[in-house]
């Protein structure tokens, strides 16, 4: 699935037409996909990496998994980079990233001693909060490397973000440089180092309200820039 707030961010702010692709690696060739498209956004999901992608056991408590998603997605990330081609990641998908160049999760960020909990807000009774503008609410604070590229886009070194996600960034991967610091120590924008193109990833939820958001609009604003770049390189 892909929300229709991922579509709309790529359409009416990125500039791209967005389209959907399998996440079923029996029927989804990368190569293909990858002769097709622009760029490539890994949106967030509710399921989890599976731990065996980082030598970890897994964990009942800690489902639902999706391997077929992780098999696609890990290939799209390395093979993007590879291949020059604007990568974003959003929540899940900065967790592939990371997984994809030799990184480690941590199931339940909010476990870690120190750390705040990062998942969705809910009603007293467990159920999801009904009103979007409570779920997507800005909730803390990231500290963005000075001179790093999400400094440079969008024009400041501290930013507020939403919050809503379990699993996170445990150990970088070899080429994933960090870029964006959350208050309590939770890595929330990265950067694949030596990537041609754009490849970034962020922990919050980007897609949500670029229109208005200006620091979600800066971003898929500099993706639909690499998009007409790679467009117009191969034109």
């Amino acid at each position: 699935m892909v929300g229709e707030r991922n579509l709309r961010a790529v359409a009416e702010v990125s500039g791209g037409l967005p389209v959907m692709f399998a996440g079923s690696p029996d029927i989804t060739d990368v190569a293909a996909l990858l002769d097709t498209v622009d760029g490539i956004i890994l949106t967030g999901a509710r399921a989890n990496v599976h731990p065996t992608r980082f030598n970890v056991d897994p964990c009942e408590k800690h489902e639902p998994y999706d391997i077929h998603r992780d098999e696609v997605a890990l290939a799209l990330s390395v093979a993007c980079v590879s291949r020059g081609i604007p990568l974003f990641g959003i929540c899940r998908g900065l967790q592939e990233m990371n997984v994809a160049f030799g990184g480690s999760l941590h199931p339940e960020i909010r476990e870690i001693p120190g750390r705040m909990n990062h998942r969705m807000p809910r009603l007293e009774n467990g159920e999801i909060h009904p009103d979007p503008t409570v779920v997507f609410a800005d909730r803390h604070d990231v500290d963005l490397t000075p001179g790093g590229a999400f400094a440079k886009i969008l024009g400041c070194e501290k930013i507020r973000v939403n919050s809503l996600h379990g699993q996170g960034i445990l150990e970088p991967g070899k080429r994933v440089l960090i870029e964006g610091i959350a208050e309590d120590g939770t890595i929330e924008a990265i950067r694949i180092a030596e990537a041609p193109t754009f490849a970034l990833g962020v922990q919050w939820h980007a897609e949500y309200d670029p229109q208005h958001n200006p620091i979600n609009r800066k971003l898929f604003e500099a993706f639909g820039q690499a998009l007409a770049a790679r467009q117009k390189a191969a034109a």
